[in-house]
């Protein structure tokens, strides 16, 4: 008889001081040649992509955030009927923004604000740790059309402050992107209304980003409403399913995830 010994699981993240580094995780080279090259086009990554135009970047998307439209109709900004108008009669010329903003269907400023916020939550998710190479297309440009370019190292600097936030409330990021299930442990009178909903919409089978959408809120909010409950033991990541063992081989079991000392690490990195 075989005895195979199970693997250890991954080493939990580290924080990395060196923010703007690729030892982040969650900044692309590539990206920050381009801008040096005051490039127009499309940047094409495993989870998104990042619009830019002369070196600056003008619009993101990625499948794990909800969309521009979504955010702006949960907000009661702009209904979905006047989006629909606006793709259809400026999306060819590329001006669905200014197409908004000039029939008076939304403030200037209030599509800068939200596109802001639209294009920082889909970056982090383009930005994050990748395994397919990264691509660019010349020429490229948004049917949105320009609303506020920001900088290649403002968006860089965030990406990593939210990827060290998430890491400091609870460094286990199972949550981010499995499904979830709540610990049937009662959330008590202690827990913002904020999360009671994003707790409310956990059910075993959406994740982090079927909640955001369910909610209209970002996707980066989410995550941060997600790890608070978590590190609060009130969600988990549902586990994934175990293979089932090979006739003939004995597996040794594997040991639960210490929840007590992800806790006391996450209080340490606190105390920095």
């Amino acid at each position: 008889m075989t005895t195979v010994r199970t693997p250890p699981p991954p080493r939990l993240p580290v924080r990395d001081r060196a923010a703007g580094t690729s030892a982040n995780g969650g900044v692309s080279p590539m990206l920050s040649r381009l801008a040096d090259e005051r490039a127009t086009g499309v940047l094409i990554r495993e989870h998104g992509t990042l619009y830019l135009a002369d070196g600056q970047v003008v619009h993101a998307e990625s499948p794990s955030t909800p969309g521009l439209d979504v955010l702006l109709a949960a907000r009661g900004v702009l209904d979905a009927e006047a989006w629909r108008e606006a793709v259809a009669a400026a999306g060819a010329r590329r001006r669905v923004g200014r197409f908004l903003v000039d029939h008076g269907r939304i403030a200037e400023g209030a599509l800068e604000l939200c596109h802001l916020g639209a294009l920082y939550d889909a970056a982090y998710f383009v930005l994050g740790p990748s395994g397919s190479p990264t691509r660019f297309r010349y020429g490229a440009a948004h049917w949105l059309g320009p609303v506020h370019p920001v900088p290649v190292a403002a968006l860089e600097r965030e990406t990593v402050r939210r990827r060290e936030l998430l890491h400091r409330i609870w460094p286990d990021p199972a949550t981010d992107t499995a499904p979830l299930l709540r610990s049937g442990l009662p959330a008590g009178p202690s827990v913002p209304l904020r999360q009671e909903a994003v707790l409310g919409r956990v059910d075993g089978v959406r994740t982090a980003a079927d909640v955001s959408v369910a909610l209209g809120r970002p996707a980066f909010h989410t995550l941060v409403d997600l790890r608070r409950l978590a590190a609060a033991g009130l969600v988990g990541a549902v586990p994934a399913p175990q293979p089932p063992p090979l006739p003939g081989v004995l597996t040794q079991p594997s040991a639960d995830p210490d929840v007590a000392l992800l806790r006391r690490l996450r209080d340490a990195l606190e105390a920095l």
